[in-house]
């Protein structure tokens, strides 16, 4: 039923992500190697989550056979998950937004989409029984005090959080934060340091091998982390 993440909205201002990405926005929009980017004006946070589906149609109707209520817009489908704003739109093969940088120092793409749940299982229920996202890994740590939920989607991540000290209640979900793949870190982040944006020195990350830093400001009030694999930041830059 559902092919990829086709687009975010955020809210904000396309300037702002043009200096993030280091990519120039076109008719007001943006898109990474595999991700869209829309804006919604005098807010902020991430607003919504937009899926492609090959077939809206079908999705319609199996949507309906598995009891999730959709409506009917302009773009295809919209549809609450527990309190998250989620759209399904015909699959586009817009491609992506033009580089203002050099490629080593642009966002080449999305690696995961945060959303936060006081209820773990009811997120398994929802997007792996009715959305039919593929569960890749189920992990408590409790060193992390947390209980992380990564559904595959195309070549990203939907990454659920639960936090293990809140316990589990019937509050709804949100959508939190975004973590976006660089080539090279230590690039990236001297190229958004010289943009004025605050950005923590790398450090390694969860992932073997990888990378993060952390973006503080210009990002619409989304937190954000960049997640490099390559170009290892070495200080100094």
């Amino acid at each position: 039923m559902i092919a990829a993440l086709d687009h975010l909205v955020v809210g904000g201002s396309a300037a702002d992500y043009e200096t993030l990405l280091g990519r120039r926005a076109v008719d007001g929009r943006l898109r990474t190697g595999n991700v869209g980017v829309r804006f919604e004006a005098d807010v902020s946070g991430l607003r919504s989550m937009v899926f492609a589906a090959p077939d809206l149609d079908k999705a319609a109707t199996l949507l309906e056979r598995r009891a999730v209520a959709t409506t009917r817009t302009d773009e295809g489908l919209a549809l609450l998950g527990h309190g998250v704003a989620i759209g399904l739109c015909a699959q586009s093969e817009e491609a992506p937004s033009p580089l203002t940088v050099e490629t080593a120092a642009a966002i080449s793409s999305l690696d995961h989409i945060v959303v936060r749940t006081p209820s773990p299982e009811r997120a398994i229920a929802f997007y792996a029984g009715r959305l039919g996202l593929e569960l890749r890994l189920d992990r408590s740590n409790p060193k992390w005090g947390a209980r992380l939920l990564f559904f595959r989607c195309g070549d990203l991540v939907v990454e659920i959080a639960h936090d293990l000290k809140k316990g589990v209640s019937d509050e709804p979900d949100h959508l939190w934060g975004l973590s976006w793949r660089v080539p090279d870190i230590g690039a990236a982040h001297s190229r958004l340091k010289a943009a004025g944006l605050e950005v923590t020195e790398p450090r390694d990350g969860r992932r073997p091998g990888s990378q993060v830093c952390t973006v503080k400001n210009g990002t619409g009030g989304v937190p954000t982390i960049l997640i490099g694999g390559v170009g290892r930041w070495q200080g100094g830059g």
